[in-house]
């Protein structure tokens, strides 16, 4: 193979993603240099936090550059190596983007271990997802046994994971999710004590309803409505893992409507990015490795098939079409 496909960002987004903010290209296969590997992937991760990245905005990261590769999380196989760590054949997790093949000198990578647990679960409930969900969970809600969580999100591939880890751990746990299928999903399969379809119309009842008691923990992925409705459910000294807003990506204004409820229960609430707590990875990913492994930590995923497939996959993702975490599958 001497050519690969890559996808470039072509312009940054006016309000809503769409597929003329991409360019599929093809790309020469580079010669590596001393130190270098050369990765062919299999999958590439579509995640909310690319939304950000495309916009010039003020963030926690620097912008996607325009014409340059869109940024992404990648599973594949070395195919060559300049490197003393890494050799032809080894499977390695990274940030290869939306591309087939792609150059790393190493220290974005690391090598992992197909014999029990998936490829492409590396990308979702071993990888960076579920590290968000077992960050989240157990630094900053600090969840106890007999205490009652709530997730929005809960079919995703963080929510998902937040509330099994959760259960695991003696809580009970409320998911929020769209639709009726992704909420049979959440209590039939993943082991939710409830979840309340949002799109059904009767959101702060239905949340009453399945919290009697209040909510002890909240881990937030959408913000606006969910958001305010899990807020005015909250008991006194409750603690909220702010992870993402999905409901404001396209640069709309969220209005949060309980914010007194703040300061009257007392909450603990912390915005986080998981990727700066590198040095608690490898006690996570232990633990989630070894819950996949043995069928304890169950996941679903959504794949795309092929690169040109990528955009309408990821403006999907941001609209919730998705069931479980998103994958482009690359060869």
């Amino acid at each position: 193979m001497t050519t690969f496909q890559r996808m470039v960002l072509a312009s940054r987004p006016q309000a809503e993603v769409t597929p003329d903010n991409f360019r599929l290209e093809t790309a020469d296969v580079p010669a590596l240099a001393d130190g270098q590997v050369l990765v062919r992937n299999h999958f590439l991760s579509l995640d909310p936090y690319m939304r950000g990245r495309m916009s010039e905005a003020k963030s926690y990261a620097a912008p996607q550059p325009l014409d340059e590769t869109m940024i992404g999380g990648t599973v594949g196989q070395v195919v060559e190596s300049k490197h003393p760590k890494f050799a032809e054949g080894d499977f390695v997790v990274g940030m290869g983007g939306w591309t087939e093949m792609s150059v790393s000198d190493g220290s974005d990578m690391r090598k992992v271990d197909t014999t029990h647990i998936p490829l492409s679960a590396y990308l979702g409930p071993v990888g960076m997802p579920g590290m968000t969900a077992w960050y989240g969970l157990t630094q900053i809600m600090q969840a106890k046994q007999g205490e009652t969580i709530c997730v929005s999100a809960a079919s995703g591939a963080v929510g998902s994971v937040v509330g099994q880890l959760a259960k695991l751990r003696g809580c009970r746990a409320i998911g929020i999710a769209g639709g009726k299928e992704k909420c049979d999903y959440v209590v039939n399969e993943l082991g939710f004590d409830a979840c309340i379809d949002y799109k059904a119309g009767n959101l702060r009842a239905d949340l009453k309803a399945a919290a009697p008691n209040g909510i002890d923990a909240i881990f937030e992925n959408v913000g606006g409505e969910v958001f305010d409705a899990a807020l005015a459910r909250t008991n006194a000294f409750a603690r909220i893992a702010l992870c993402g807003m999905i409901a404001g990506y396209n640069g709309e204004d969220i209005p949060l409507r309980n914010v007194r409820q703040l300061l009257t229960n007392r909450i603990s609430l912390r915005g986080f990015i998981v990727s700066e707590h590198m040095e608690l990875w490898p006690e996570g990913l232990k633990e989630l490795g070894m819950l996949v492994a043995q069928g304890k930590l169950k996941f679903r995923e959504s794949v795309a098939d092929g690169l040109a497939a990528a955009p309408d996959a990821f403006i999907g993702l941001l609209k919730g079409r998705n069931f479980g975490k998103q994958l482009v599958k690359l060869a």
